[in-house]
């Protein structure tokens, strides 16, 4: 990492205490995500005397019958890549038993941004709950960053809900320009229509859905009565969790819940990246990178 990313990394930590500076800009990262996520073309550089190994294809002939010798013309790649991240800031989202899926959620997005910033590409983000709270276009730039940062983390939903139908539609039409789009979540929507925005985005953009889950809503632990409130709705009621039946319906709920969701995901060729707020996001984050390599970068 350059000193100039430091500078900024030390700054981030000041104003946002979640962020940790040693998970922000790995080296994993930085070159995995360059070479998963390309430009959208490329363009002339030069023309130049050909070379051994070059590709024939290259060869400009209009230059090469003037000069009597063969040249070729060069192209690079075209980065001004434009990256989304659409946050889910709902109530549930406040849940996590050591550390939240908000600032879980967080953490995984500065570490996306200043890979970012390193491969100088344009970030935006979207803040919704059961609609757009806050949305920011995409920029380039570490003042950029920085005020979006500050932004998602001094940002105050005004809604607890969640219902990601709506604002996925209105977001999918509002990006022109063709983008990645990470969509970060814990998908606790009771409307599965949510799917079909899903779908319409993808056929544009290069969507990724990243699932926060927090082991305590997969298996809640043996600690007799409590009183579980809805952190979206404030609905309260009081379960038995040391009940072998509760324990086992409440198991199968969940686990079917997740297959549905990554059926529908998949059926729309959706990526999903399973985040766990007691985990290292970045092996998540490396298996999706491998995932990608192999199957030769984006569908």
């Amino acid at each position: 990492m350059n000193q100039t990313a430091h500078s900024i990394l030390a700054h981030a930590t000041k104003k946002i205490p979640h962020i940790t500076i040693k998970h922000l800009v790995d080296g994993l990262l930085a070159g995995s995500y360059n070479s998963i996520f390309r430009g959208q073309g490329i363009e002339f550089s030069e023309i130049r005397n050909y070379r051994a190994g070059d590709d024939i294809r290259a060869i400009d002939w209009n230059v090469t019958a003037r000069f009597n010798e063969p040249y070729i013309k060069e192209f690079i790649e075209e980065r001004d890549l434009h990256i989304y991240f659409v946050l889910d800031v709902s109530g549930s989202t406040a849940f996590g038993t050591n550390t939240s899926k908000k600032n879980k959620s967080l953490e995984l997005i500065a570490s996306l941004m200043f890979t970012a910033l390193q491969n100088n590409d344009k970030i935006g983000c979207y803040l919704i709950t059961d609609t757009i709270e806050k949305g920011i276009p995409a920029r380039g730039g570490k003042k950029h960053l920085m005020y979006t940062l500050d932004a998602i983390t001094n940002h105050t939903p005004k809604s607890t809900l969640t219902s990601l139908e709506k604002p996925l539609a209105q977001i999918s039409k509002s990006i022109k320009r063709k983008s990645t789009i990470f969509v970060v979540s814990d998908f606790m929507d009771q409307n599965p229509q949510y799917i079909k925005p899903l779908k319409v985005m993808r056929k544009k953009h290069d969507v990724i859905a990243i699932k926060i889950t927090d082991i305590h809503e997969q298996q809640i632990p043996d600690i007799g009565l409590i009183e579980l409130e809805d952190e979206e709705t404030g609905e309260q009621i009081l379960v038995d969790t040391s009940d072998p039946q509760f324990q086992q319906n409440y198991t199968k709920l969940m686990d079917t819940a997740q297959q549905k969701l990554d059926e529908s995901l998949k059926s729309i060729r959706v990526d999903t990246i399973p985040i766990h707020t007691d985990q290292n996001y970045q092996i998540a984050l490396k298996k999706f990178f491998q995932k990608r390599r192999k199957r030769g970068n984006r569908r």
